[in-house]
């Protein structure tokens, strides 16, 4: 499942806002503390950082693809290993138990439950 992309409601709020303050002519000033070109300058960070936050889990996704693709290719290789050695060296022999097999005469016999009276 991918990550989801990242969103700022108070990033798309600055974006609104500013449009809105563009808008009044002339310019307000709100003092040497706020001034609009200073507040795109905010928004103008923000949208930088929160883009590059978006490619790095972009490039989590591509490596955790990369990562299922090889892990379930060595997983089919377990399966063939094993399964090679079972029919080089039989499923009751050492060489099976060595490469993770189960001998066949250390399986436990299933047995039939006893009904209780």
């Amino acid at each position: 499942m991918p990550r989801p992309k990242g969103t700022s409601v108070n990033l798309e709020t600055a974006r609104q806002r500013l449009s809105g303050l563009k808008s009044i002519t002339p310019l307000p000033d709100y003092g040497p503390n706020l001034k609009p070109t200073d507040y795109e300058g905010k928004i103008n960070a923000a949208t930088e950082k929160l883009d590059a936050h978006n490619k790095l889990l972009s490039d989590v996704e591509q490596s955790q693809n990369e990562w299922d693709a090889i892990d379930q290719e060595l997983g089919e290789w377990n399966v063939g290993v094993l399964a090679a050695t079972k029919a080089h060296y039989g499923s009751d022999s050492s060489e099976y138990e060595q490469v993770g097999g189960t001998r066949k005469s250390d399986r436990k016999r299933p047995t039939k439950k006893k009904p209780t009276p």
